[in-house]
């Protein structure tokens, strides 16, 4: 199995206090810690994460 393709939204800059995401794999969306890798991922379904990602805009100041 491939390492997954971890990226980093381009709002977080330089700053570490993020997540990355990895969505090379169709069926599922991979989200760790930028900092510790260590402590794992969390999964999610496409539909999932585009509604979590969907509530959280919405919220946004």
């Amino acid at each position: 199995m491939t390492e997954p393709n971890w990226h980093k939204s381009t709002y977080s800059g330089d700053n570490d206090n993020c997540i990355e995401v990895a969505d090379d794999v169709p069926s599922i969306v991979r989200v760790r810690d930028t900092k510790d890798h260590t402590k794992g991922e969390l999964t999610a379904t496409p539909a999932a994460w585009s509604a979590f990602t969907r509530f959280v805009r919405s919220r946004a100041i």
